[in-house]
């Protein structure tokens, strides 16, 4: 039985790739961190599972001894603050956490596990201002966020413990995916929600940033998938992972207020407030070489992926109100 170990288990890619590694037989160990407040909702059915260990990517002598314990085969870091509103607000933990945190890990994999197989969730908010159209494995980076920035020094941190230490690393350069255990916080899900509230009668609008802002969304579920399939490949390298699909929140809007048969123009506005003070452009991936290497492939399209968000909203908004 191969051994796993996630950082950021308790999150939505988390609990998905949890899901999928016990399906395939793994030992999952999870890490998370010290919290006053439990927040392991999204793997509550698989708690039993799964042994979780305390953690911190702040804390390299907790990586290390986690590491020594259970002395995974495959590492994936999942871990990070990863709300592009908040790199604003907290730039220094950003860093700490999304950037930092990447070289503690790998670091403490090279004191202990060099033979561990390790995988490093890079973003596509690290194409930012983007220089080409669709962006691939060779577009350069121009990050317009301190979570862009921290994300970029995770990969290259990761490429450099690679190509410096002979260890078997991969980053998969993932675009915007999404699900009905993502964050309340993240538009996908503030459109689901909020839409889901208006049809049941517990609001009467849902104000917005940038309507016409684009991204390339897919499912959450089909990404955790190619991240397990980099780490089965005979050599280590780096892969975009998208749809390469581009839909605006504008559409994004009339397709969950449509699935409950309502305009979203009657009950969208759109409000500076929520604008980015730097907007990435037109983020759209070519993922041909994950096709191709890895036969990897998403199985929701965008229009499956907002029903089955909305659903999953009245369902939950349902049960709460008994």
């Amino acid at each position: 039985m191969p051994t796993a170990l996630i950082t950021g288990i308790t999150g939505q890619d988390g609990s998905y790739l949890a899901e999928l590694l016990l399906a395939k037989g793994y030992k999952v160990v999870g890490v998370a961190r010290r919290s006053s407040t439990v927040t392991f909702e999204r793997i509550q059915h698989i708690q039993d599972q799964i042994t979780i260990e305390q953690g911190d990517l702040h804390d390299q002598s907790s990586l290390v001894d986690v590491m020594e314990r259970y002395a995974p085969d495959e590492i994936y870091n999942l871990a990070a603050q990863s709300f592009v509103p908040t790199s604003w607000n907290q730039p220094v933990l950003t860093g700490e956490v999304t950037a930092l945190g990447v070289t503690r890990i790998l670091e403490a994999m090279r004191q202990v596990l060099p033979k561990a197989r390790f995988y490093q969730a890079s973003s596509s908010e690290m194409f930012g201002k983007v220089l080409e159209v669709p962006q691939k494995e060779t577009t350069p980076f121009y990050p317009r966020s301190p979570y862009g920035v921290a994300k970029v020094y995770g990969h290259w941190i990761t490429v450099n413990f690679r190509e410096s230490h002979d260890l078997f690393a991969v980053a998969g350069i993932l675009f915007n995916h999404e699900s009905p255990r993502r964050g309340l916080e993240f538009v996908t899900r503030k459109v689901s929600d909020g839409a889901a509230r208006i049809k049941l009668g517990l609001a009467k609008e849902l104000p917005l940033g940038n309507l016409e802002a684009q991204r390339d969304w897919g499912f959450a579920g089909d990404y955790v998938e190619a991240m397990w399939m980099m780490l089965q490949e005979d050599q280590p390298d780096d892969y975009v992972i998208g749809t390469g699909a581009t839909y605006s929140v504008r559409r994004l809007c009339e397709v969950a207020f449509a699935h409950l048969d309502l305009d979203y123009n009657e009950y969208v506005t759109e409000d500076p407030r929520f604008y980015r003070p730097a907007e990435v452009d037109l983020l759209i991936s070519d993922p041909s070489k994950a096709k191709e290497k890895l036969g990897w492939q998403p199985k929701v399209d965008f229009e499956g992926l907002v029903k089955m968000m909305v659903d999953a909203d009245m369902e939950r908004l349902r049960r709460a109100g008994g």
